[in-house]
C-alpha cells in the first residue's frame, strides 16, 4: 500500500508556486490579512515574498481576495486595483491601515 502511494505521488504533476500562492490567498478570511512573506511560507517558499507580489499583481480573478495581502511592517502595499480600493475593502472587512 505505502508504494502504491508513493506511485500516485509521483505521477501527478507538481504543483506551481502560483497556484499555491492563490490557494493560500483564497483561504485568507474576510477580517483577516497576512503578509506577502507569511503567503511565501505558507506557499512552501519563505525567501519568495517579492514573487507573492508579482504572482498577485497580475491576478484579477475576484475569488482571489488578493486586497488581504499586505506587507510584513502592516502598511498596504501594492494593489492591481489602486491603494485607494485596497483601503477602502479592507476598511470595508474592518481593518484599518497601521
Amino acid at each position: 500500500m505505502k508504494k502504491e502511494a508513493q506511485t500516485k505521488k509521483a505521477n501527478q504533476p507538481p504543483v506551481s508556486f502560483k497556484k499555491r500562492v492563490l490557494a493560500v490567498v483564497r483561504k485568507i478570511p474576510a477580517g483577516q490579512t497576512l503578509s506577502y512573506g507569511e503567503v511565501a511560507c505558507r506557499a512552501g517558499n519563505s525567501r519568495a515574498s517579492r514573487a507573492v507580489g508579482s504572482i498577485l499583481r497580475t491576478n484579477f480573478d475576484p475569488g482571489i481576495p488578493c486586497h488581504r495581502v499586505i506587507r510584513g511592517d502592516g502598511s498596504l502595499g501594492g494593489y492591481n486595483r489602486g491603494r485607494r480600493a485596497k483601503l477602502a475593502i479592507l476598511n470595508k472587512e474592518g481593518i484599518l491601515e497601521k
